[in-house]
């Protein structure tokens, strides 16, 4: 009995054949031409703001780039991600939204479908790297004493490193870039999972390596971050209010990191429930009108961190003044004195 349910998953997985497969051009937009015309309106929108954000972060911070920091070498690595994916990308998407359908061919199917991937798997893995440094920078006080800039420039070599190999294996024959369901975007080809056993280990491995791994190791970091934050609270009670306005300044930048990570994983999690279901689902069975609203929800997540960006400027904004304010006063304490 197991022998012969097994040749029916095998034969049936043979017979499947993928949407872009059929006789139908895999190109031609699903949805109603009303509907491409008001994404591509979204689209146009969420890229101009997202490359004059990023662009605003890069052009700062460039003006002190001898100055930054190692966080903040991460963050202007992650303003670079996603300006790239607003600039190399959201064209693409957005030409073919108000043309009906995608007007690229197979060519500019796989390098839309690479592009997004390095970026956004760049995104991810940038972030993990930040929560990493916050973690070990909160919960492991010495962690601090020894990190110097070349060590964050390595880190930004494996970052790169690491969404190049990922984004560029399916080229080597086991995956593929293919158009989405609703046909003006492409993306991973999620539907090997369907075809063959070869497809469901190369899908797994994406997933786990790009996605769950990087998720996990974020989720590690910030609740040991919340828990140190906690445990400490009481401590630091007992110290004079200079410290305890560090303490609370601290737990405010930990929060925002976490608001930046929180906001990429919300944009990009339905896609990722979406294309899981896609490949290891029952075929066909996801809605073409359902499975547009992860994809444009996705493809705003590099819109949400210059906003973020700005609140971090505010609070450092606000501290200094504060602190410039108590310098005064103690100073202005001792010469009366």
């Amino acid at each position: 009995m197991n022998g012969m349910a097994s040749d029916h998953n095998t034969s049936s997985q043979e017979d499947y054949l993928p949407h872009y497969l059929r006789k139908e051009d895999p190109f031609a937009s699903k949805l109603s031409r009303e509907a491409d015309i008001v994404a591509g309106f979204y689209l146009t929108v969420i890229g101009i703001l997202s490359t004059l954000g990023n662009g605003y972060v890069i052009f700062m911070s460039s003006k002190r780039k001898k100055k930054l920091r190692p966080a903040e070498i991460m963050t202007v690595n992650l303003a670079v991600c996603d300006l790239g994916i607003s600039v190399v990308g959201k064209p693409f998407s957005i030409v073919s939204f108000f043309c009906h359908r995608w007007v690229f061919g197979w060519m500019g199917c796989r390098w839309y479908g690479w592009a997004g991937f390095f970026f956004g798997c760049g995104s991810l893995i940038t972030m993990t790297a930040v929560s990493l440094d916050r973690y070990l920078k909160i919960c492991h006080l010495s962690y601090g004493t020894w990190l110097k800039r070349h060590h964050a420039f390595i880190c930004l070599a494996i970052i790169w490193a690491y969404a190049t190999f990922w984004a560029t294996v399916p080229f080597a024959g086991v995956g593929s870039y293919a158009p989405e369901p609703f046909g003006t975007s492409c993306t991973l080809d999620w539907w090997l999972a369907q075809a063959s056993v070869a497809g469901q280990a190369f899908i797994l491995s994406i997933l786990f390596f790009c996605l769950l791994f990087p998720t996990v190791v974020i989720v590690f970091s910030y609740v040991k971050i919340i828990l140190k934050v906690k445990s400490s609270t009481k401590e630091v009670a007992h110290y004079d209010t200079r410290i305890q306005n560090s303490h609370i300044l601290e737990m405010k930048l930990t929060k925002v990191a976490m608001l930046i990570c929180a906001g990429f994983l919300i944009a990009w999690i339905p896609y990722a429930v979406v294309s899981v279901w896609s490949a290891f689902g029952q075929p066909d069975s996801v809605p073409i009108q359902f499975s547009v609203v992860p994809t444009l929800l996705a493809k705003s997540a590099a819109m949400y961190n210059p906003i973020i960006y700005q609140v971090i400027d505010c609070k450092f904004a606000c501290c200094r003044s504060g602190g410039l304010k108590m310098l005064q006063r103690k100073s202005s304490l001792k010469k009366s004195r």
